[in-house]
């Protein structure tokens, strides 16, 4: 689960919305709301900017793990790329690291595949700075950066929320996201489906709805 703030480093960003005007708006389009708007105020995290290359190297070595075993698995690789605390890694110091000491680090043979993908692409200017970016709307930045190997929609609606800040992403593919509002409207499921055209309400503020949705599961509202 998405956490739920991020510490201001080097490169960070602002969010690129009005917090409190999105929890007020969401309060309005959904009385429901109120409870957890009242208890944890407006969001609250802040984007930790950085490179696309690291948000996504960060992101595929977090894949289908928990936190604590992907954050280790992380920080290796950071380590074996030399990656100074705090700093940009370097794609090219990644392209040089054989499979083996990736494999090392804790990545699986697919990761490796997909992190040397990632390397790459970056290096030919698929994967574009964190300025050009910046320049795309939330649609190009998808198309973008799924031709990366093992980088999914998903994936990318993380980078769009948690390092460029933006304000009106909803991942449904999300399946946290869809069972906290699920809960929420005492449905018994939602589908991808269902969840995007029941947000609709939520423009343009849906980084917040689903900020609010992993929210919901959380103590005490999650119990």
């Amino acid at each position: 689960m998405p956490e739920r703030s991020a510490t201001l480093g080097a490169g960070a960003v602002p969010l690129g919305y009005d917090p409190a005007a999105a929890a007020r708006h969401l309060v309005t389009v959904e009385p429901r709301l109120v409870p957890i708007v009242e208890a944890v105020g407006p969001p609250s995290y802040v984007p930790r900017g950085g490179t696309p290359f690291d948000a996504l190297l960060r992101a595929i070595c977090y894949q289908q793990l928990n936190g604590k075993a992907a954050a280790t698995i992380h920080g290796r690789v950071l380590a074996a790329l030399g990656t100074p605390e705090g700093g940009a890694s370097d794609p090219a110091a990644l392209l040089n690291q054989p499979e083996e000491a990736l494999r090392a680090c804790g990545l699986s043979r697919a990761k490796t595949a997909a992190v040397h993908d990632l390397a790459r692409k970056t290096m030919e200017g698929t994967v574009p700075s964190l300025d050009d970016l910046h320049a795309l709307d939330d649609e190009a930045v998808i198309r973008r950066l799924v031709l990366v190997r093992g980088v999914g929609p998903w994936t990318v609606e993380m980078l769009l929320l948690f390092t460029l800040g933006r304000p009106d992403v909803w991942p449904v593919d999300d399946y946290a996201v869809r069972l906290a509002y699920a809960r929420l409207w005492d449905a018994p499921d939602l589908t991808p489906k269902q969840l995007r055209e029941r947000g609709e309400a939520f423009r343009p503020y849906r980084s917040a709805a689903a900020w609010y949705g992993w929210r919901l599961l959380d103590p005490p509202f999650g119990t």
